[in-house]
C-alpha cells in the first residue's frame, strides 16, 4: 500500500473517532476509489484489521473475555 494511502486511512480513522464523518469520507473515498485491484485488496485487509482504529474501542473475541 502506498504511504499516501495509509496516511489517508489513518487520518480518516482519526476523524471518525472525533465524529467528523463527512471529513473522514472526503479523505478516504478518493483514495479507495482510485486504488487498483492490488491496493484495493490491501485496503480491505487493512480496514478489517483496524476496525478498532475507527471506533476507538478494543474489540475482544468472546473467547478472550474472562
Amino acid at each position: 500500500m502506498r504511504p499516501s494511502t495509509l496516511r489517508a486511512l489513518n487520518r480518516a480513522a482519526e476523524l471518525t473517532r472525533q465524529n467528523r464523518f463527512a471529513e473522514a469520507l472526503l479523505i478516504a473515498e478518493p483514495v479507495i476509489l482510485t486504488a487498483d485491484e492490488y491496493e484495493g485488496a490491501e485496503i480491505r485487509r487493512w480496514l478489517l484489521d483496524h476496525v478498532a482504529d475507527f471506533t476507538g474501542e478494543n474489540h475482544k473475541n468472546s473467547k478472550e473475555l474472562p
